[in-house]
């Protein structure tokens, strides 16, 4: 008996798990912070790298996934041949490192609708004491920020609770247990954020909040900063260079359409990203004192928008304990629907090693949350594997693009991206854009680390090799040469295991 596939059911069943991969946490707090702080100016440059940078990308991951039906490690293997397997190895580490703190954003989006919920609890039934203090205290927000994130064991265990939620619903396959979940979540999560969009909008001052939104300012394009925040944030809310399109490509069948389905994913991410920023800025807008007072607390940049701020807005408006609860009910939707494809591309990859479905659920699991607690230990290590592995991400993009290349741009796209494809874009496009893609990540992470985000980015005072600092080059280049060294010396192990069979 011919053994049965396990594929999405149709082409929706690929999309929303495109949407669910894209649309995260991200969306919701990074987004929104720096829309705030340059306005239109980073949403049309934000726009332009979704069509230069993430698009082709995220066509050629699907393309690949799709005509190897393996996980990233065998996928790029079969592409690149013996020689660099090891490629597809740091593809697959890095998004590891991603998943592995990422999961722990996951149980911060948990705590926080728990306590969102106890909040509107306390409002319908109770004094309403709480939502008062949310909204009049200042620093209990802060306070709760501060205990979550440092040594808290609420915190471990709300995310060891989403990791065996993630992995309870992955062990099911991807049409029973990640297809039939996305078709909850993801539709659920566009209408909540319309709704708090619509409230939000309805405040008094909350149309000033999106009229700045979309105005330009001008002199934004000549500060450099805003070109790498809007290539980045493109780049990690779509999922571009992740290999995440690699894994949910493996279990597409062969009549999709590659062009179509990655347009349908990529153009939803951001519409999830607006429909955020239109709920955050008016409401923004809404509790200043004075237009010029929000527009000077957006052009901040406070990385505390959404885990501080959010919350005592909310508290503060007519009916907040509703809009709260169903803003962190959304912001748990999203942190969840991406952690579950990250935890599958292991998943995929350890079946290719010819473990069971099951088996290679609960050593995903397991691997989660012994390397995920570091990160939920301590808000330090979880800053720097996000700096380390979210760069990281910038060499993937560029790796992927390179074995495109090596391929033949314009045969990869005929052989790959056309044969099922009704709607094409033209050669000249993905031949430009992939050409771009390389040479541009080569000069993004230069620039990024000569800028010397530490006071010490190689050596430290003593002249020591200065691998602990939060945000130093070495941190980066030490993290990044474990893996290539991984990938290099056990490259022919890779290749016989993954790739050759």
């Amino acid at each position: 008996m011919a053994k049965k596939v396990d594929e999405f059911s149709n082409r929706w069943g690929i999309v929303l798990a495109s949407l669910g991969m894209a649309i995260g946490a991200g969306n919701l707090w990074r987004f929104p912070r720096i829309a705030g702080e340059y306005g239109g100016a980073f949403i049309i440059l934000w726009m332009f790298f979704l069509l230069v940078w993430s698009i082709p990308l995220l066509m050629a991951e699907l393309a690949i996934g799709k005509h190897f039906k393996k996980g990233t490690i065998g996928s790029l293997g079969s592409i690149s041949g013996k020689k660099f397997t090891w490629l597809g190895v740091f593809v697959t580490l890095c998004t590891l490192g991603i998943a592995f703190y990422y999961s722990v954003v996951t149980g911060w989006s948990l705590r926080y609708f728990i306590l969102n919920t106890h909040n509107l609890v306390d409002y319908l039934v109770g004094s309403g004491t709480m939502n008062t203090k949310i909204g009049s205290d200042h620093a209990y927000m802060q306070s709760f920020w501060s205990s979550i994130s440092n040594a808290n064991w609420e915190t471990l265990l709300c995310y060891i609770v989403t990791v065996f939620l993630a992995i309870w619903v992955l062990s099911k396959g991807v049409k029973e247990g990640l297809e039939k979940v996305n078709k909850i979540l993801i539709p659920t999560l566009f209408i909540l954020l319309m709704v708090v969009s619509a409230f939000a909008l309805q405040m008094p001052g909350g149309w000033q909040g999106l009229e700045y939104l979309f105005t330009i300012d001008f002199n934004h394009f000549s500060n450099p900063t805003i070109w790498v925040e809007a290539i980045s944030d493109s780049a990690w809310s779509t999922g571009a260079g992740w290999g995440l399109m690699i894994t949910i490509g493996s279990f597409s069948n062969k009549r999709e359409d590659v062009t179509l389905n990655t347009f349908l994913g990529a153009f939803g991410n951001n519409t999830a990203a607006l429909l955020a920023a239109m709920a955050i800025l008016p409401a923004v807008f809404a509790m200043a004192a004075t237009p010029h007072e929000a527009t000077e607390y957006l052009e901040s940049g406070s990385q505390a928008l959404t885990f501080t701020i959010i919350p005592q807005l909310f508290a503060n408006m007519p009916g907040g304990p509703f809009l709260s609860f169903i803003f962190f009910g959304a912001f748990l939707m999203a942190a969840f629907s991406s952690l579950l494809p990250m935890i599958q591309l292991l998943i995929k990859n350890l079946t290719d090693y010819k473990l069971s479905r099951k088996k290679a659920a609960f050593v995903a699991g397991t691997c989660c949350i012994l390397f995920g607690l570091p990160s939920a230990y301590s808000i330090d290590f979880f800053s720097n594997q996000d700096w380390v592995w979210g760069l990281g991400l910038i060499v993937s993009g560029i790796f992927i693009a390179f074995l495109v290349m090596r391929y033949g741009v314009t045969k990869f796209k005929k052989d790959f991206i056309d044969e099922s494809s009704d709607f094409k874009m033209p050669h000249w496009y993905f031949r430009l854009m992939i050409n771009s893609i390389f040479f541009l990540g080569l000069f993004l992470v230069y620039w990024w680390m000569s800028q010397g985000y530490s006071e010490y980015p190689w050596f430290d005072a003593d002249g020591n090799w200065n691998v602990i600092d939060i945000y130093s080059n070495a941190s980066i280049v030490t993290q990044w040469g474990i893996i290539l060294l991984i990938g290099i010396v056990f490259n022919g192990w890779f290749y016989k295991k993954f790739v050759k069979k």
